[in-house]
């Protein structure tokens, strides 16, 4: 089946100020930096696994059925996996065979993501790490006749946190350079995520964003056309840092990432706010995943992407679903239509 992506892509390429095309990825690679946390609160007894003050958490099944729902539904373009839930969803069921959404694997796990309870890692500059294999992600095992057929994905996501620390930084790129070889020589396409500094960079807030900027520009433009990936994932810094990277390069398409939950209107404004000035992907993996309805959230984000819808009065629609449902949102409607410090933090 032709993939929504590509046919997006191409429609992007050809024609950068004139496409109206919007790709919505749903972010379900968390158990690569939560852990068990990773598929969210469980909302019912758990037996010894409860504790008072974190309370318990979803399986992973249930973390896998979550996505195999959003699959099924069809309405997002990518499902960002860690490798192993790629194994079982892709290579094992054959979910996305007859679908038109492309799985993609985190390609690698740097140390500023390593957000277990009572870890430390995150407040660290970030370090080079790269669990998955592309050969892995793309192919699984050998088969009995020693072929590898492709049913796993040919897509990666490629993270770097640039410090300011020249040794950390340089080794960032290095380990870069090394994925963009390998995945060349495999036919293995990625896209790039880029964070702000996770830790202090030595410079003001107001230079973060055209720190990153230039990193990024920097970064690429020694890379051509063969290694370059397909699109960046990278925070929404605000309306004049993202329209200057879009008006930089025509053809570097660019997505925003969703970061932490927030409320309702802190994810429909966003989405909204980034396509106005430029942005032509939307990564979004806990503001899905933590919501109440994640399915009617996720077609809510698909109208507003399609600008079918402004994002106040999605959150409306949205709640009036949630009574049809009869599901009980965490916050009331004026409360989920309000703008938290939390739609400020991107990372």
């Amino acid at each position: 089946m032709l993939k929504s992506l590509d046919r997006k892509l191409t429609s992007i390429l050809t024609d950068p100020s004139g496409s109206k095309e919007f790709i919505i990825a749903d972010a379900k690679d968390a158990d690569m930096a939560f852990g068990i946390t990773a598929p969210g609160p469980a909302g019912k007894a758990c037996g010894h696994r409860y504790n008072e003050s974190e309370g318990c958490f979803k399986t992973l099944e249930e973390y896998r059925q979550q996505i195999r729902e959003v699959i099924h539904q069809g309405l997002v373009d990518i499902v960002l996996l860690s490798a192993s839930n790629l194994e079982q969803l892709a290579m094992t069921e054959g979910l996305f065979r007859n679908s038109s959404i492309t799985p993609a694997a985190r390609a690698n796990d740097t140390s500023d993501i390593w957000a277990v309870r009572g870890g430390a890692y995150p407040s660290e500059p970030s370090r080079a790490f790269r669990t998955a294999t592309i050969d892995h992600m793309k192919y699984g095992r050998l088969t009995d006749d020693h072929t590898r057929p492709v049913t796993g994905a040919d897509l990666g996501l490629y993270s770097i946190t640039f410090t300011n620390d020249l040794d950390w930084d340089y080794k960032a790129l290095t380990e870069y350079a090394a994925f963009r070889h390998e995945a060349e020589r495999k036919g293995f396409r990625h896209f790039l995520e880029l964070f702000n500094p996770n830790v202090d960079p030595g410079i003001k807030s107001e230079r973060i964003a055209g720190f990153l900027n230039d990193h990024i520009i920097r970064t690429l433009a020694g890379v051509t056309s063969v290694q370059r990936p397909i699109f960046l994932k990278i925070p929404y810094n605000g309306p004049g840092p993202l329209e200057e990277l879009v008006a930089y390069d025509s053809r570097l398409i660019v997505g925003i990432l969703g970061g932490s939950a927030g409320t309702t209107l802190d994810a429909f404004q966003l989405l909204a706010d980034a396509r106005k000035y430029g942005a032509r992907v939307a990564l979004f993996g806990r503001k899905i995943n933590l919501s109440d309805h994640p399915l009617t959230f996720v077609r809510y984000l698909r109208l507003i992407a399609d600008e079918q819808v402004d994002p106040v009065e999605a959150v409306k629609a949205y709640h009036g679903d949630l009574a049809k449902l009869g599901v009980k949102p965490a916050r009331h409607l004026q409360q989920d239509l309000r703008r938290t410090k939390t739609s400020l933090r991107y990372r």
